[in-house]
């Protein structure tokens, strides 16, 4: 088994130990790829058929307003899996963007094969529901709620808890767009933080 493989089985056996069976059935829907730093893996307009899964590197997933100002909604290091879902669910183009911020390696997951082989596996269903339970439901709603709730310094400061293992890979105006603010706001926050 490949590392990129291996690394796959042992992160969705973390959510749901699945049979060989199961194993064998999402390996199928997937493919190794590499993308540059820089790179966009789903751009806005396109039609995603996929999603990915992050062996090494790190990615963002953002939006562009009419004036070109991106707005990052969020940040994907290794182990997670970035994509265009609600396109993907609505069989629609997507409105965000998914862009490798480092080089990396990453597993496709053809995502209308990946649907029908869930829907055959108990194994696999239940892995998606604590999946989504715990990052589309558990995460995200606390993020939600403090960005409407909280000043930028207590977004900063939720941000550094939130993200503390890749803080240090990210720019800085890309933390900044995250936060909603400016980049020189950023700064003034993080003189207070020292």
């Amino acid at each position: 088994m490949t590392p990129e493989f291996a690394h796959l089985k042992k992160t969705l056996n973390l959510y749901y130990s699945l049979s060989n069976d199961a194993w064998s059935a999402y390996q199928a829907c997937c493919s190794i790829k590499k993308l540059a730093k820089g790179e966009i893996l789903y751009a806005i307009g396109s039609l995603a058929t996929s999603f990915a899964f992050i062996h090494k590197g790190l990615m963002r997933v953002y939006t562009i307003d009419e004036s070109g100002n991106e707005f990052n909604k969020n940040f994907f290091d290794e182990g997670r899996f970035p994509g265009c879902m609600s396109a993907l669910l609505n069989n629609e183009t997507s409105k965000l963007e998914v862009q490798a911020i480092e080089d990396c390696e990453i597993i496709e997951i053809n995502y209308r094969q990946f649907r029908e082989t869930l829907f055959d596996s108990q194994d696999l269903m239940q892995f998606h529901i604590n999946y989504l339970e715990k990052h589309w439901l558990l995460e995200k709603e606390p993020k939600e709620i403090g960005y409407l709730q909280y000043e930028a310094k207590t977004r900063y400061a939720h941000f550094l808890h939130e993200f503390a293992s890749i803080v240090a890979r990210l720019p800085q105006y890309h933390i900044a767009s995250y936060l909603g603010i400016t980049p020189t706001q950023l700064s003034r926050i993080k003189k207070d933080f020292k």
